[in-house]
């Protein structure tokens, strides 16, 4: 059996504000598996942006440790850490700099990784672009200038640049209508078995859930609830945590139906590239 790429070991992470001792994580153990999409989900305040935070680097555990790759991951992240684990955030439009053309901030995590050699980092850009349905045009735009799925979709290029393993999505398509949302969904899927990564994907949507995660792990409170196959965890959830987040989901309309069909099955859709 392979090496789980991510292992948490009763992670913790305490807050304190005003003489107050908040626990936003406590004492989680939790296994990524190569290659799968695992989603973390929960209401605000369930910790799930807190282990996208630790796992990431941007903030020290309290308590516990993090392996990736089987090697225990460093408070300070190495240059080799921050390339092979990457982050699409919930909002392009913020994540992408606006004085940046859509190629420049493609190309940024090349020049700074030194990936490749610089005169071809133009064409790179244009195939990664071509890679997540843009033209290669695109390049010479503004973020400013393109909808939100577009950005997202840029976002998305600037994260492959670094040849990651592991991308942590946090609540990727949130701010997108369905119909977008979908576009960018099977993308993801895509994306995902052709390179073979690993997604560590944040949400409080269990709908998004059960079109495309593999894997799917229920927070409330800081506390792991329950974890396992999106399958099982659906059809036979443990905690009444669980259910009840399950039971909040909307009745799938026929058209949400046909969508969602289109993700899973991971074939071409007409939808368009917005």
């Amino acid at each position: 059996m392979s090496t789980p790429i991510l292992e948490l070991d009763n992670l913790g992470k305490t807050f304190e504000a005003d003489g107050h001792r908040v626990v936003a994580l406590d004492g989680v153990s939790l296994t990524f598996n190569r290659g799968e999409c695992h989603a973390i989900v929960g209401e605000s305040g369930s910790g799930k942006t807190t282990i996208a935070n630790l796992v990431l680097g941007l903030m020290p555990a309290t308590s516990g440790s993090m392996r990736f790759n089987g090697v225990a991951l460093p408070a300070e992240r190495t240059k080799a850490h921050r390339r092979a684990i990457q982050l699409v955030q919930q909002n392009p439009l913020s994540a992408l700099n606006p004085r940046r053309s859509v190629g420049a901030s493609v190309r940024l995590p090349l020049d700074v990784h030194g990936i490749g050699v610089s005169r071809e980092r133009g064409a790179r850009v244009a195939g990664l672009l071509e890679e997540v349905g843009l033209e290669a045009d695109y390049a010479r735009r503004s973020p400013r200038g393109l909808s939100g799925g577009q950005r997202q979709r840029v976002a998305i290029a600037r994260a492959l640049a670094c040849e990651p393993e592991l991308i942590v999505l946090d609540e990727p398509t949130s701010a997108l209508d369905v119909l977008v949302q979908a576009r960018v969904l099977q993308l993801l899927q895509r994306l995902r078995q052709e390179r073979g990564l690993t997604y560590l994907f944040i949400t409080h949507d269990l709908a998004v859930v059960r079109a495309i995660a593999t894997r799917v792990s229920v927070f409330q409170k800081g506390r792991l609830v329950e974890t396992g196959p999106v399958e099982s965890i659906f059809a036979n959830p443990q905690s009444a945590y669980t259910r009840q987040l399950i039971g909040a989901i909307p009745v799938v309309t026929e058209e949400e139906a046909k969508i969602r069909n289109v993700i899973r099955a991971g074939t071409p859709t007409p939808l368009g590239t917005e």
